[in-house]
């Protein structure tokens, strides 16, 4: 069986340590050098001919994540590596996925355009904004789920009051997830945006009276939506409101927001890494889970067998 090599690009190095750690195998020895124009240029320093090459970039902003993933792409493949996967851990530009009003970009396909013109063979990531971006790829995606974060962490809280509560209509899919796992209810927010992070009013359906909800989401940005529902869910007479999501963006005013908002706590896992600690956010880590896809991915073996299911023992989190 071929050689696995690892490397990391420079802004997710520090989860590409972890990965590399519970995978039992040292990253690879790759440089980024830039001219004084502030061009970059990827170095590989050690022979991937013929080698399963796994490159773990997220491609948060700035763009330049994007193009030295691409730069480290093209180099494995001028170099003769054997197969090539892009592990991207929080796949950046996701919010771009139809054409919602006349004369925009759909973001999310062109990256997808960009990764296969340089000849990536995967695509191993997390928690896409919307499941069908898996169907822009012409290459196999592995999608992994952080539900297999979440859930085993849940599992060691008090859950016997708990609602989950989608915090728009797009989430419904994953808070009906974790209501199901759980056996307990789900509520909706209908929300209503002005413009792109700006909410103009959200409506809760369904009962949280006396409950303890909790919110599920892919991402924050400026975190208003997941506050904005927290107020609601209080205002409707919710006990208290945490929320689960799975990459923290967190732009802007988003740590300002969630510290000044009526939720109790905010978990999310380290595919993008914090700007800054608050007492309110909570980090789990996706490397335990990320070395074992790159583990079944290179000896042939289910990728779903990592998701979780009801009655299934999971070791992936440990207390």
């Amino acid at each position: 069986m071929p050689e696995v090599k690892l490397f990391s690009g420079t802004a997710s190095y520090y989860l590409a340590e972890k990965i590399a750690d519970y995978y039992g195998h040292p990253l690879g020895a790759v440089t980024l050098e830039r001219f004084s124009d502030g061009e970059m240029q990827t170095v590989i320093q050690e022979s991937v001919r013929g080698t399963y090459t796994f490159f773990i970039q997220s491609t948060f902003a700035p763009s330049d994540n994007l193009m030295e993933l691409l730069l480290m792409i093209d180099a494995a493949r001028r170099a003769s590596a054997g197969y090539i996967t892009a592990v991207i851990p929080y796949f950046g530009y996701a919010r771009q996925d139809r054409k919602d009003k006349p004369r925009v970009a759909i973001g999310a396909k062109l990256i997808a355009n960009i990764l296969e013109a340089a000849r990536v063979d995967r695509i191993m990531t997390m928690d896409f904004h919307a499941d069908q971006i898996q169907g822009f790829f012409d290459i196999p995606v592995d999608h992994l789920q952080a539900e297999a974060i979440f859930i085993p962490y849940l599992e060691t809280q008090d859950m016997s009051n708990v609602t989950f509560a989608a915090p728009d209509v797009g989430s419904t899919k994953r808070a009906r997830n974790y209501a199901k796992y759980f056996s307990t209810d789900l509520v909706i927010c209908d929300k209503e945006r002005r413009r792109a992070n700006q909410i103009e009013s959200i409506t809760v359906i369904g009962e949280v009276e006396g409950r303890d909800v909790i919110l599920t989401d892919d991402l924050a940005d400026t975190a208003g939506t997941l506050c904005r529902a927290a107020e609601a869910m209080i205002q409707k007479g919710a006990k208290s409101v945490k929320a689960i999501c799975t990459h923290p963006v967190l732009s802007g005013n988003a740590y300002e927001n969630i510290e000044n908002s009526m939720l109790d706590a905010v978990i999310v896992t380290d595919t993008i890494p914090l700007k800054r600690t608050s007492s309110k956010i909570k980090v789990l880590s996706v490397g335990k889970l990320f070395a074992r896809a790159i583990r079944n991915t290179h000896e042939n073996r289910s990728i779903s067998a990592l998701f979780v299911k009801k009655d299934e023992v999971n070791t992936l989190f440990n207390p």
